[in-house]
């Protein structure tokens, strides 16, 4: 029965919620058959080609409140860091010569970064290296900003919606935080023509199976070029401290899931996955993800750009992290690529 609905969305890119509800229960039964149809559906649009993106976390400093995050405007305990232009463009240079040709520039919502500054960075990005795509992920903006930061020449726009369900968006955020105004931003970013991404976290506290079943109905609908979801992981600085952490094998089921509802969709394997199973990067991909994010920050500050506790590769030097990398996914049966890798 379960394998009859895997092979129903893989046919069909869709289930009804109760379907969807069911697979999510029952996936220890289905598992490893759904991991299997989300890999050839990713090798028929991708073949095994998984393309690494240069992640740029240029500031700390954040607005906003959230409960589950560690760089959270009430954490006192955080040491705050903002990269200035020029070490945000020479992280992009030398990524450059490492062969990314994709760069995500990831912020809290930090309003030093004014539409100004943003246009300048991005432009000259795309001036100093114009076959690389830009990708920002710098929380919700007004329509205006996000059409500027697009005519500069932002190519995609990661802003993960967290929950579809609203009444757990206010469990997981302070009441001057908007669900509505969250999916407002997404609509906008498609809108303007950014390939989008979206994206929750898995087990993340008051989330329930009806909520996952919810997600991919919802994603279905909203179309993104790229989601992005990972365990939620405790920070110990944070209201959300003691919490139980999601789990590795839900996120990858899930994984599948989503490959098999966009078949053509951008899908990292995230450091979070990586970060709660040493092998989580390698499963995600096998579950039927294409993406890695490998860090390109200076090594000073990577330690302190904690959304959780016990990040993996704060440490690391880029160009190790990549040679890593390349030889662990070559166990997969995958391979690491240097080029945009476009949504297609």
């Amino acid at each position: 029965m379960y394998r009859k609905l895997a092979d129903k969305l893989a046919k069909n890119s869709v289930l009804d919620r109760n379907e969807y509800l069911t697979l999510i229960r029952n996936r220890d039964s289905v598992r490893e058959y759904t991991a299997q149809l989300a890999t050839e559906t990713r090798r028929h649009h991708y073949g095994d080609r998984i393309f690494i993106r240069g992640l740029i976390e240029f500031t700390n400093y954040c607005r906003n409140n959230c409960y589950y995050c560690g760089i959270r405007a009430g954490n006192k305990c955080v040491e705050r860091y903002r990269l200035s232009p020029e070490e945000i463009l020479s992280c992009a240079d030398s990524g450059y010569e490492l062969g990314f040709r994709t760069f995500v520039l990831q912020g809290g919502e930090d309003k030093h970064f004014t539409d100004d500054l943003l246009v300048y960075i991005i432009s000259e990005i795309k001036k100093r290296h114009p076959d690389c795509a830009v990708t920002l992920s710098v929380g919700e903006r007004s329509f205006e900003s996000y059409r500027l930061l697009r005519e500069a020449g932002a190519d995609r726009y990661l802003l993960r919606h967290e929950t579809v369900n609203p009444s757990h968006y206010g469990m997981l955020h302070p009441q001057n935080m908007s669900h509505d105004n969250r999916l407002k931003c997404l609509y906008a970013l498609k809108e303007l023509g950014y390939q989008t991404g979206a994206g929750f976290m898995v087990g993340s506290p008051g989330q329930t199976d009806e909520d996952l079943a919810d997600e991919m109905l919802f994603l279905k609908e909203l179309d993104p070029q790229m989601v992005g979801i990972g365990p939620f992981i405790p920070h110990k600085d944070t209201p959300f401290s003691t919490e139980e952490p999601g789990s590795a094998e839900m996120t990858t089921f899930l994984l599948s899931l989503i490959r098999l509802t966009l078949p053509r969709v951008l899908l990292p394997a995230t450091t979070a996955l990586g970060t709660i199973d040493p092998l989580g990067r390698e499963r995600g991909i096998m579950a039927g993800a294409n993406v890695l994010m490998p860090n390109l920050s200076p090594a000073g500050v990577r330690n302190k750009y904690l959304l959780y506790d016990n990040k993996i590769c704060t440490g690391d030097e880029t160009a190790q992290c990549i040679e890593c990398l390349k030889t662990r996914i070559t166990k997969t049966g995958c391979m690491i690529v240097t080029e945009r890798g476009d949504y297609k």
